[in-house]
């Protein structure tokens, strides 16, 4: 299994967010969610375990450095998350996270 596509699904499910100038947090339990979510759909997928985990850590390492809270926040929405800001998020973790 490629990681680009683990990345993809991943995100269409977590807590993602788009590029923003300053740093931000998940809200509180948020962050434990998104890695729960993101390695089960790591593990679905084929990916081992120690695997999943190092991805999904660069994942929400990523979202914690290039977005603020507000838009982590709006992307843990459970009313629907624009479509737009999630395809950015994508992009920033595929970039930041991508196997060398």
């Amino acid at each position: 299994m490629r990681v680009p596509s683990l990345l993809a699904l991943a995100a269409a499910g977590a807590l993602l967010l788009p590029l923003a100038a300053n740093a931000g947090n998940f809200p509180a339990g948020s962050e434990q969610s998104y890695m729960t979510q993101c390695e089960k759909a790591a593990g679905a997928q084929g990916v081992d375990a120690a695997t999943a985990k190092k991805h999904c850590d660069c994942g929400a390492q990523a979202i914690k450095k290039n977005f603020t809270d507000k838009e982590i926040a709006d992307l843990d929405s459970k009313d629907g998350v624009d479509a737009k800001l999630m395809q950015r998020a994508q992009s920033v973790v595929q970039a930041a996270c991508k196997p060398k």
